[in-house]
């Protein structure tokens, strides 16, 4: 970790003299997303369309941990202030809301409020929240102490979790060792003589500030699914099926399925769980993230973040790294060829361990370089949505190059805005849950977004078969495939590369393809019996002898 050469704590980075304006609460708890609302596959675009908050409320919890308890007079106000939107059930460990922010609705119950949002920012307050956000993005920690003691609304601006989550990221040198809070693990790396804990668990609960933004980032870090979220069950599930019948029935015809008992022999299904893995890894460092850290430092964090997007183990080179891992899995049947073998180590990263809280996940995607997919759980559950490649899921902007993709970046947020929307859609989008022992398959180009309902383990293997090469030879020649390929450092002659390598390895093997796809083109173009004897003028039947 990054350290300052001062060894004096700044007392503004605690604390803000205010008077009557804000009240002292229980801890300061900062759990909401980083200040940019959206993700792009390969670059992060802006997604103005936001929904407000509605005003009907629940009250929420407190949490025990890291959180001193308030007083009674002090509990009573959390339970009018922090409040979410009727329907809707917060997790058991979820604290009450950063320095009391509600959602505007409330604002319009209540006419005799002032928006203190408005008042303690000045001739800022014209600026969205976000925009403010992105500006303080530019400050250093000690600025944002000191930024924190202007006004309370500076203060609940100046304090927003993830301008400290980004502090600490940015200036990583070393282990990341969470600290219950961001801002508390940022001290405890450029002050390690400072004792935080005497200072985390007091903060200052400010009356009547209200954000949709700032509230909605909370509420989508600590909402439980709903139950209507995970009823739609609708993938077909095969058992025993033969490599023939996988191909015919959905490999070719691009469609996903839930493979059972393809993975019963693995011994990652029987042994892999935090003991063993931390054991098994002990230094070694994998990718989370912007981040590397070993597993140990990674479950510590997952214990304790409580974040819109959690960080997320996402390692392509895990069997390089711990060779062993790679040994205690093999590739189901059914997947077994994989065309970019032909490259040897040139070939594109195609396999990653995966490992996440409840709550973590990706949101809606295509895999990349138009390749297949298959993913096993090995320990925990996870919830998949899926859409064919030419249905765009609702609240998901690509641009006309595939380059960019704007989505909201929770996945709870889409869920919150967009699910219901599927529910009159006549094609209705590919959904299940995935066990442990349960492998599914995604077929190349299918829109994606996958939830973790409690803490998963899983791999994920990326992979080229003949049903898709020409499809990958396609995307790998694009234009832009210099922006859209993925996974290796040479993106531009890696068609050339992989194209040269198959007619070595496999000779004759891409023309067999083509012919047999102008076939099937012009099978699907010939007019049937009935066009045939159809007049369209006449609107009734011709005769041919």
């Amino acid at each position: 970790m990054c350290r300052q050469s001062s060894k004096t704590l700044p007392y503004c980075l605690f604390v803000s003299g205010f008077s009557s304006e804000a009240k002292p609460s229980s801890m300061l708890s900062f759990k909401s997303l980083l200040s940019k609302r959206t993700k792009a596959i390969t670059k992060k675009k802006k997604n103005k369309s936001r929904n407000k908050i509605r005003s009907k409320t629940v009250p929420t919890k407190q949490n025990p941990i890291c959180e001193k308890c308030p007083d009674e007079e002090e509990m009573e106000e959390a339970e009018d202030g922090d409040e979410v939107e009727e329907g809707f059930n917060l997790k058991a460990s979820a604290p009450s809301h950063t320095h009391g922010v509600k959602p505007l609705g409330n604002l319009y119950l209540n006419p005799g409020s002032v928006n203190s949002r408005n008042t303690g920012l000045g001739n800022l307050q014209t600026l969205t929240d976000e925009l403010v956000l992105e500006i303080l993005a530019f400050l250093a920690g000690t600025h944002l102490g000191v930024l924190a003691s202007v006004s309370k609304s500076f203060y609940i601006f100046a304090n927003h979790e993830p301008l400290w989550r980004n502090l600490v990221l940015e200036n990583l040198n070393g282990r990341l060792l969470y600290n219950c809070t961001w801002k508390s693990t940022y001290i405890a790396a450029h002050y390690p003589s400072f004792d935080v804990s005497n200072v985390s668990v007091s903060g200052l609960r400010v009356r009547d500030f209200y954000s949709d933004y700032l509230f909605q980032s909370w509420l989508c870090a600590n909402l439980e699914m709903k139950p209507e979220w995970l009823e739609r069950d609708n993938i077909i599930r095969r058992r025993g099926i033969s490599v023939e019948e996988f191909i015919s029935d959905f490999e070719e015809p691009n469609k996903p399925v839930l493979l059972e008992g393809c993975m019963d022999n693995w011994v990652a299904l029987e042994k892999w769980d935090r003991d063993y893995l931390v054991k098994l890894c002990g230094d070694v460092q994998f990718a989370a993230g912007p981040v590397e850290m070993n597993l140990e430092d990674y479950f510590r964090y997952a214990d304790q973040a409580r974040e819109e997007r959690p960080l997320y183990v996402f390692d392509p080179k895990f069997g390089e790294k711990v060779a062993r891992l790679g040994s205690e899995y093999e590739v189901p049947v059914y997947f077994r060829e994989d065309l970019f073998n032909v490259l040897g180590n040139e070939r594109p990263d195609y396999r990653w361990i995966i490992i996440g809280p409840a709550g973590s996940g990706s949101s809606f995607h295509i895999d990349p370089n138009s390749t297949s997919a298959w993913n096993a759980v090995i320990k925990g559950s996870k919830k998949w949505v899926l859409f064919p490649p030419d249905v765009v899921p609702p609240g998901v902007h690509p641009s006309p190059d595939g380059a960019e993709v704007a989505c909201p970046v929770s996945i709870i947020e889409w869920f919150m805005n967009f699910y219901g929307a599927t529910k009159t859609w006549k094609r209705k989008p590919i959904e299940c849950i995935c066990k442990a022992g349960e492998v599914l398959f995604v077929p190349n180009g299918w829109w994606h977004l996958v939830f973790n309902l409690e803490e998963s383990i899983a791999i994920t293997q990326n992979y080229a078969s003949r049903s898709n090469l020409l499809n990958v030879l396609d995307f790998l020649k694009r234009p832009n495939a210099s922006t859209l390929v993925s996974g290796t450092r040479d993106r531009v002659n890696l068609y050339d590369k992989f194209r040269k390598a198959i007619e070595t390895s496999l000779p004759g093997t891409i023309d067999k393809l083509l012919q047999k796809a102008e076939e099937k083109k012009a099978q699907q173009s010939k007019p049937s019996f009935w066009d045939t004897v159809t007049d369209s003028k006449a609107g009734a039947f011709k005769f041919s002898f």
